[in-house]
């Protein structure tokens, strides 16, 4: 079976933060409901690729941005398998944190 995406090393880091984070402050019920929710989309960008949207006030690369509840999937539009580059929080400095990994 082919590979639909694979997770950069920062973008693994970020996800489990993220469930670490939601299962310390809610429960691990949750955490894991989101990582599912979170990993279903990767799943959809990567058989519809072009999904998402541009920013280039957070970034010149080459990557597209798509909201699943208040996190952001970055990820490379032309890869296959597609290239999740990060999973963010809305909230945090979005720019600084892709400038340090670009």
């Amino acid at each position: 079976m082919k590979r639909r995406y694979v997770l950069a090393p920062e973008a693994v880091r970020d996800l489990v933060a993220i469930w670490r984070f939601i299962r310390d402050e809610s429960s691990q019920k949750i955490a894991d409901r989101v990582e599912f929710t979170i990993r279903q989309r990767i799943v959809l960008l990567a058989d519809a690729q072009g999904v998402g949207h541009r920013r280039t006030d957070l970034t010149s690369a080459n990557v597209r941005f798509f909201a699943v509840y208040s996190y952001l999937i970055v990820y490379r539009p032309d890869t296959k398998p597609l290239q999740v580059v990060s999973i963010l929080h809305g909230g945090r400095d979005v720019e600084q944190i892709l400038a340090g990994r670009f």
